[in-house]
């Protein structure tokens, strides 16, 4: 069976991914983005929205800092889109929605539970 091609939107997917990376680390002002992992991100088959999910390094959901982050990408949106516009010269570019990613608090409380659970025994 022969290797199947990555779909497009994929491919979209993972240079959104990529350069969005690039401009929070090395041209974006707000030192806030400077703690920002892109953790996923998933494009519309009609390339329409990027669902962008991102995580603080030491940060959980309910810091408020978070908050304040998600609303800094937010009003940063349209320089984010513009940027990616020029860079990946598509001709539809992506509407950016940002998502704080919680897996990674959602694994560290298991990786708790598990332990708590063998040092029982």
């Amino acid at each position: 069976m022969a290797n199947s091609p990555i779909s497009r939107p994929t491919r979209v997917a993972q240079e959104v991914r990529r350069t969005l990376a690039q401009l929070l680390v090395q041209e974006a002002k707000d030192p806030r983005f400077q703690k920002i992992t892109i953790t996923e991100c998933q494009i519309s088959k009609d390339l329409s929205v990027a669902k962008v999910h991102f995580s603080l390094m030491g940060h959980s959901s309910e810091d408020p800092e978070v908050e304040s982050t998600l609303q800094a990408l937010e009003k940063a949106q349209g320089y984010f889109r513009s940027e990616i516009g020029k860079r990946l010269n598509l001709r539809i570019v992506p509407q950016i929605r940002f998502y704080f990613d919680t897996v990674p608090e959602n694994v560290q409380h298991i990786e708790d539970l598990i332990n708590k659970a063998l040092n029982k025994n």
